[in-house]
């Protein structure tokens, strides 16, 4: 059995991140047997550790990231991909941005009564899908029963199920 360093565990979790592959893949490309790669996923990942925090940015600084808002601020959805692709990020990103830059901005009482409207937005959400199971799990109970009296039925006059 090898033993890594703990520093070579760690650039092989990093590299795992920022290479977007499966688990499987990766340890298929790196050679390294895929239960030990779940293990120090898990201690690295999971765990909380500063490994972690650090790939949360995306590696690009808080100056970065607004000078990108800034030139793509004017740009249209296609300019946009375009310069995203560049530049090696994904649209989503760049708006994920933007909205965080607008957020700092807000005062207090925008960002109460925006968090105020999400609020009221998820309870609406949530009453909708609790609806929606409500009335899934009724139309489920009446096929089940539907079921059993089929079967009983056919069992009462001797009949196959298949027929």
């Amino acid at each position: 059995m090898k033993h890594y360093p703990e520093d070579h565990k760690k650039a092989i979790i990093r590299k795992l991140v920022e290479s977007g592959l499966s688990l499987r893949q990766f340890a298929k490309l790196e050679s390294i047997n895929l239960s030990t790669l779940y293990s120090w996923r898990d201690k690295y990942l999971k765990a909380g550790s500063s490994l972690a925090d650090s790939n949360s940015s995306d590696g690009w600084s808080p100056e970065q990231k607004f000078s990108i808002v800034l030139e793509t601020a004017a740009l249209s959805e296609i300019e946009l991909s375009e310069y995203c692709r560049e530049k090696g990020l994904y649209p989503e990103q760049v708006k994920e941005w933007k909205r965080s830059c607008i957020a700092g901005n807000q005062t207090k009482a925008q960002q109460r009564k925006q968090l105020t409207q999400e609020r009221k937005d998820d309870r609406k959400r949530i009453k909708e899908l609790e609806r929606e199971l409500k009335r899934k799990d009724a139309a489920l109970a009446e096929t089940a029963a539907l079921l059993v009296l089929r079967k009983k039925l056919n069992a009462y006059w001797g009949e196959d199920e298949d027929n």
